[in-house]
């Protein structure tokens, strides 16, 4: 399946709290968007693994994704070495995606930055044409590599070099964060586990925050940050988001 955008997260949820908005605008805008979970999330405090399958599917159904696959990387453990580098070139491989949206480099959670250095590294890797990697029928696949990779923002705040109007999209993207019934804004620990940083509500309160804080800067009422490696060029000053002064 070819796709326009290929958003990863380590962690089901991670996509949903990145770059959900983004996504649901170019689905409105009819491009073909995938999501790849590298891990099945099973270190987390509240719900179970198959309670995160169950929310990822609601989530993705919410933001009318055209595929959603999960790695299966080892939750805490998973490492940017030539294994786990070579099943997410293969995965890069399979979509062929122009653009990758991704974790950030560096963040509270271990993870993403681990993350993030590991699809960095992979996207890069996966246009090599040497790396030779396989398709499920045993078809060599053919080089990819993105056109471009862009890092979402998750806990730490980090200086963007690219923000994106998603007022139209927000209320749609909060429907899909909040599909996570076991993760966030509960408070009920009889049901889901005991309180965690993402359950409270404060959390939820701080991810509108930012959102509004970011749109500010360009003149919106929401926004999402993203932070790229190399310089991002337009065709025409039409696609500029024109700040009222």
């Amino acid at each position: 399946m070819k796709l326009d955008i290929l958003a990863i997260g380590v962690h089901p949820d991670d996509v949903e709290l990145g770059c959900s908005g983004t996504i649901i605008n170019e689905v409105r805008n009819s491009k073909k968007v995938g999501i790849l979970d590298l891990t099945q999330g099973e270190l987390g405090t509240r719900g179970t693994v198959e309670t995160r399958y169950a929310e990822a599917k609601d989530a993705a159904g919410i933001m009318g994704v055209s595929v959603r696959e999960n790695l299966k990387m080892r939750d805490g453990f998973f490492k940017n070495d030539e294994e786990h580098q070579l099943l997410l070139i293969r995965a890069i491989r399979k979509y062929q995606p122009e653009i990758i949206l991704g974790n950030v480099l560096d963040d509270r959670h271990p993870d993403h930055g681990r993350a993030g250095h590991l699809i960095s590294d992979s996207c890069f890797l996966a246009g090599l044409a040497r790396i030779e990697t396989k398709n499920d029928d045993g078809t060599p696949q053919q080089r990819w590599r993105p056109k471009y990779v862009l890092q979402y923002m998750q806990d730490w705040y980090h200086e963007p070099d690219l923000l994106i109007d998603i007022s139209d999209a927000f209320e749609q993207r909060m429907k899909a964060v909040e599909a996570y019934t076991t993760q966030f804004f509960s408070g009920d620990a009889s049901k889901d586990g005991p309180q965690t940083y993402i359950s409270s509500p404060d959390f939820r309160d701080s991810i509108i925050a930012r959102a509004r804080m970011l749109g500010k800067r360009i003149g919106v009422r929401y926004a999402e940050g993203y932070i790229t490696e190399k310089n991002v060029g337009i065709r025409s000053l039409d696609a500029l988001v024109l700040v009222e002064t």
